[in-house]
């Protein structure tokens, strides 16, 4: 399976020494997809048709900036979807899913969701094996997808976060938190930005973390969603 990556920031050059770029912490994340990186947050995209699904990441940016490669990732993205490959989208990715497919993202009433959070699991597809009742990811967001694209199935939730995961027919899949992030680069990341999220809310998020993150289950659903109806002889 080729898989492209959509990178669509760069982590902050304080961080970046320690904790590597983005794509180097999905390829921690996911080796065996072999995934290759294309800076869309440079202008650089590939083409739809040398690949056999595509995965996009966070980024600081918001889906309605009116910025010129965010309107590209939004066209291009559609144009994924009319071509029946499978897309995953964490966090900026999953937002974008919404945005670019008829629903709508806002910045989010409670703001900031950082540190560890507990979804509650509403559906249970094929695919997500194990399937338990909830699970634990870590959080970095202001955003949120507030309406959902048609034909959409929210999988997961919480009462701060309705769309935490959601599905576009059988083959976009969207994450909202960070299966990739390291708990140490989670909290150095918002522990930086006190003064704009507030002392009370880091402190809260700081000692979530003492809760492990189902990193090992998010990754298997990710792979299991990617791999269902995949023709291995192509």
């Amino acid at each position: 399976m080729k898989v492209a990556l959509l990178v669509c920031d760069h982590v902050a050059a304080q961080f970046a020494e320690k904790h590597g770029d983005y794509h180097f912490m999905f390829d921690q994340l996911l080796p065996e997809l072999k995934l290759e990186p294309w800076f869309v947050c440079e202008g650089s995209f590939p083409s739809i048709a040398d690949y056999d699904a595509f995965v996009c990441t966070g980024s600081k940016a918001s889906v309605y900036d009116d910025i010129p490669w965010i309107h590209q990732l939004k066209v291009f993205t559609k144009e994924i979807y009319d071509s029946g490959k499978k897309f995953v989208g964490v966090c900026f990715g999953h937002q974008m899913m919404g945005e670019a497919l008829g629903g709508k993202v806002e910045r989010a009433e409670v703001g900031y969701l950082i540190g560890v959070h507990q979804f509650a699991i509403k559906e249970k597809p094929t695919w997500m094996r194990p399937a338990p009742d909830s699970y634990n990811i870590l959080m970095l967001c202001q955003d949120q997808v507030m309406k959902l694209p048609p034909n959409s199935k929210v999988l997961a939730s919480s009462p701060e976060c309705p769309v935490g995961m959601f599905t576009v027919g059988d083959t976009f899949f969207g994450i909202q938190g960070h299966p990739e992030f390291s708990l140490e680069y989670d909290r150095e990341v918002f522990e930086s930005r006190v003064e704009r999220i507030g002392k009370e809310k880091v402190d809260r998020a700081v000692e979530s973390l003492k809760v492990e993150p189902d990193r090992e289950g998010l990754k298997g659903w990710i792979l299991g969603f990617l791999e269902e109806g995949y023709d291995v002889r192509k």
